[in-house]
């Protein structure tokens, strides 16, 4: 199983001398509180750890500088608590190469009407302090997130873990990796893209791979290992053998789990997160990795079909982000128009999530018409149902692009006998029709990743960390 190592961040009080030690200390002590509560609320997804009060710009340097330098720093989650200058954070906000919080708070929740004097008037500036950091993070065009609200509100808590999560993934963003073997599909435009202004923008690194790399692995798997991923695969899974012999359907999925053991070790030898594969590029294999690919992406590895490596990145990234949880690469297959009942089903040849499911999956063996290889074995399943949100990427020429489009997905109640693949559907928002258009008109891939895990808001804040270009459709 893939797993993010742990994650922090770090909570800094911007403050300064004038107010004294005794008001210094009262800082201390209300932030020490804030980031207990913060902890103790059970909403966030990472923990916080208070840092320090900062007022020099020698304090704050050195605090961003150390962000940056501890990999278990994710982000930076700033309080104004007092009125802290805003031209001496330039510097270490200029230095800060992490995602960054202001979190716009109080200490207390409710003006003392009858006690309050200047005495507490200096102590509590967040109001005054926020203008004034708000300032220079626009105007250093920071990206930062602003969650405005009383700290011990659920929802400034569920905010601020909603945007933990983005940061995590801009942090693991730069370790993927992703092991294309094969090159994309042939005359296929939206799968291509800058492999170098990926690497600068986003940290992926892309590798290439002749089909051969992985047949040299394949051989090399045992049958004793091939037995052993057989038990665990009855574990997990309802083995179906419809019109085959039991030989025969036993045979096709051992491949498949051959194909599995040699990908996983092919990508643990050289740390990819994520990898794709192509029909057109199969010399040497028997099938067309499918059961494979889905038991890899239940482990939490991103993929995509056809080469796609900027969906295959994107996949991982969202894995990530939603901890693996209702999140896989889908394709726009066909439409039910049907006045007042329009969706989109999506599916692939074979490749889609286990994560998705709603149902047990089955394990089956049915020809494939494509790839000119054996009847490869795959999961089907249908897909959950919920709020959901579809995610692409495409590569413009002069920029990358994110198409976000909030859907509704919808758990199917009509069988397909059929059909031997895994099928998802969901309705776009705002409507059928203007969803649609709107993403065509965008210029919108087929292939995508769904997640029922994960926000429009959520993508959003990522986008924003690694100055990408987005369109929202909801």
């Amino acid at each position: 199983m893939l797993t993010v190592t742990q994650k922090e961040f770090w909570f800094v009080t911007g403050s300064q001398h004038l107010y004294g030690e005794d008001v210094i200390n009262v800082v201390r002590e209300d932030s020490e509180e804030i980031v207990k509560g913060l902890n103790d609320s059970g909403k966030l997804a990472y923990p916080i750890r208070f840092k320090e009060v900062v007022k020099t710009a020698d304090e704050i340097k050195h605090v961003m500088k150390e962000a940056n330098y501890h990999d278990e720093v994710a982000g930076v989650i700033t309080w104004m608590h007092t009125f802290s200058p805003s031209k001496m954070w330039i510097p270490g906000l200029k230095l800060l190469q992490k995602p960054l919080l202001h979190l716009a708070t109080q200490y207390k929740r409710e003006i003392p009407w009858d006690t309050i004097d200047m005495d507490y008037m200096n102590t509590h500036q967040s109001a005054h302090g926020d203008r004034e950091h708000g300032f220079i993070t626009a105007r250093l065009k920071k990206n930062n997130k602003v969650v405005v609200g009383h700290w011990g509100s659920e929802r400034v808590q569920e905010d601020v873990s909603a945007w933990m999560t983005s940061a995590v993934g801009y942090i693991e963003s730069q370790n993927i990796r992703v092991a294309r073997f094969g090159d994309n599909m042939r005359n296929v435009a939206v799968t291509e893209g800058d492999k170098v202004e990926a690497a600068i923008q986003f940290g992926w690194t892309i590798d290439y791979f002749g089909i051969g790399d992985l047949v040299a692995e394949i051989k090399e798997v045992t049958a004793e290992e091939v037995a052993a991923a057989y038990e665990d695969l009855e574990k997990v899974a309802d083995l179906e053998v419809g019109d085959n012999t039991p030989e025969y359907f036993k045979g096709q999925v051992e491949e498949q789990l051959k194909i599995e053991i040699a990908l996983r070790r092919f990508l643990e030898k050289g740390n990819y997160t994520a990898f794709t594969t192509n029909f057109e590029d199969l010399h040497g294999m028997k099938q067309l990795p499918g059961l494979a690919v889905q038991r890899l992406n239940a482990e939490g590895y991103g993929f995509a079909g056809e080469g796609d490596w900027k969906t295959a990145a994107l996949d991982r990234l969202m894995k990530v982000m939603a901890n693996n949880d209702r999140t896989g690469f889908m394709e726009d297959y066909t439409y039910h128009l049907v006045e007042g009942q329009e969706v989109i089903l999506g599916s692939h040849m074979l490749e889609v999530d286990p994560t998705l499911a709603a149902t047990r999956p089955k394990v089956v063996v049915q020809p494939l018409g494509i790839g000119d290889r054996e009847d490869p074995a795959r999961y089907v399943f249908d897909g959950v149902g919920g709020e959901a949100v579809v995610v692409s990427m495409l590569d413009l020429g002069t920029h990358y692009r994110l198409i976000i489009n909030a859907v509704e997905a919808i758990k199917p109640d009509v069988p397909a006998p059929k059909l031997p693949v895994a099928r998802v559907m969901w309705e776009p928002k705002p409507n059928f029709h203007d969803g649609v258009k709107a993403w065509i008109e965008a210029g919108g891939g087929h292939h995508t990743v769904i997640s029922l895990a994960l926000t429009v808001d959520q993508i959003i804040d990522w986008a924003k960390m690694v100055d990408l270009e987005y369109i929202v459709i909801q």
